[in-house]
């Protein structure tokens, strides 16, 4: 656990399988316990969680990265930027703007913007995440927050994404997770002190998550379209790009817009190493869900965009000379790939090339990951140091998850690369 104060590093991914030298990471609080039924899905989980093993299991997740990178957390760095009055009175008032304050509360509001502003900078980050309880509650409503919790920062990949030397500040789908880009805006333009890219300050209507965006080389981007992404949030990507590079490559996989597992690319979709990936097969067959659902590869020359069809992920990438080799998701059952890949079968995040983490819950496809070669580490061998990681060509460090699959994301969800090899 991190307790001295954080200072910056560069900023820099090129790929989705360099060698991880520093990540983003938002240990679960107790904004996690913060819904009840009422409130669950408007806070985008499936279930309500049991904080005590999200807790156990968050740990031996965290503990893997602290053994191999050099981890940031993002309330320590948010307690060092509010050392700065001028951040901390954007953060304060800009986070109960968005929380929509109406002109029946505006004197509560204000009252509560003077008390925030009142608190030292370790108290005011946890406010910030953790929410603020209003003084009453009628017990049955599932309002009962003056500043709302952030119930999904610990998924650190979503709102911001490091694309090459610079940090997209991604546009959310849903209003519950718009005000976690406030907080990546400042960490990274005051912190990092990194070029910010905005879609939706290029077009209000275009959506940007990071699941839905993998950086496959330093030219060539891997990007899902769906609920949470969409064909603006692509467009600007695509003329960004365009305008900065003579040659370019986005590879686009269509989505389906429900159910709640398909809700980026890397739920069915990871980079492994540089000739391995994890999908999920009815994506690469076309079949079930995936039926009719476009694979296309945006090509880009000398400013010129075009759009050509091709039949899925793995056949794009090897006509752009990648040699991929795809590793299914729950082995060769179809039932129990839906099963496993519901609980992120498909969401591993990769260390370095070869080097990959992801649930032990799913053992279909560690299964066949040990058969294509990775050597299979348990999480608290890594940590107690039984284990070392470095001593392996291939591995899947596998960690345990009952609880934080309940969640809705796996491995990638809850890393947010900061700089890799």
């Amino acid at each position: 656990m991190s307790m001295k104060r954080p200072t910056p590093c560069k900023v820099n991914v090129a790929s989705e399988t360099g060698r991880l030298r520093a990540v983003l990471l938002r240990r679960p609080g107790i904004e996690v316990e913060r819904m009840t039924p009422l409130n669950a899905a408007q806070a985008l989980f499936s279930d309500i969680l049991d904080k005590p093993t999200v807790d156990i299991e968050y740990g031996l997740f965290s503990g893997i990265l602290e053994k191999w990178t050099n981890v940031y957390y993002v309330k320590d760095i948010l307690e060092v930027l509010l050392d700065d009055n001028d951040i901390r009175k954007r953060l304060v008032t800009g986070s109960l703007r968005h929380d929509r304050r109406t002109s029946q509360q505006r004197q509560v509001s204000n009252g509560l913007n003077e008390y925030l502003m009142s608190l030292d900078s370790a108290a005011l980050a946890k406010v910030l995440i953790e929410g603020y309880e209003k003084d009453q509650w009628d017990g049955f409503s599932d309002d009962r927050y003056l500043l709302k919790p952030l119930y999904n920062l610990l998924f650190t990949r979503d709102a911001s994404s490091t694309i090459y030397d610079r940090v997209l500040i991604n546009s959310m789908s849903f209003e519950v997770r718009e005000r976690e880009t406030l907080l990546y805006d400042a960490i990274f333009r005051h912190f990092f002190k990194v070029k910010i890219l905005n879609a939706a300050a290029w077009n209000p209507l275009a959506r940007t998550e990071g699941g839905d965006i993998h950086i496959g080389s330093r030219d060539l981007l891997c990007i899902g379209e769906g609920i949470r992404t969409n064909a603006k949030g692509i467009d600007y990507l695509a003329q960004t790009f365009a305008r900065e590079r003579e040659h370019f490559s986005i590879l686009v996989q269509e989505l389906p817009m429900d159910p709640d597992s398909f809700i980026h690319l890397d739920m069915v979709f990871t980079f492994l190493s540089k000739h391995d990936c994890m999908v999920f097969e009815p994506m690469l067959k076309k079949q079930g869900l995936f039926a009719n659902k476009a694979t296309t590869l945006i090509k880009i020359d000398n400013g010129r965009i075009s759009y050509h069809e091709v039949h899925d992920m793995v056949e794009g990438l090897n006509r752009l000379g990648w040699d991929m080799r795809p590793i299914i998701c729950g082995g060769t059952d179809s039932w129990v790939q839906l099963r496993e890949q519901w609980h992120s079968g498909a969401n591993f995040f990769a260390l370095g090339d070869g080097k990959v983490m992801g649930y032990r819950r799913n053992t279909y496809t560690i299964d066949a990951l040990d058969h294509a070669g990775y050597d299979v580490l348990n999480a608290e061998d890594i940590i107690s140091g039984k284990e070392d990681m470095t001593a392996h060509d291939k591995f899947v460090a596998a960690f345990p998850g009952s609880e934080l699959p309940r969640a809705g994301g796996g491995a990638r969800c809850m890393t947010m690369p900061i700089l890799r090899d």
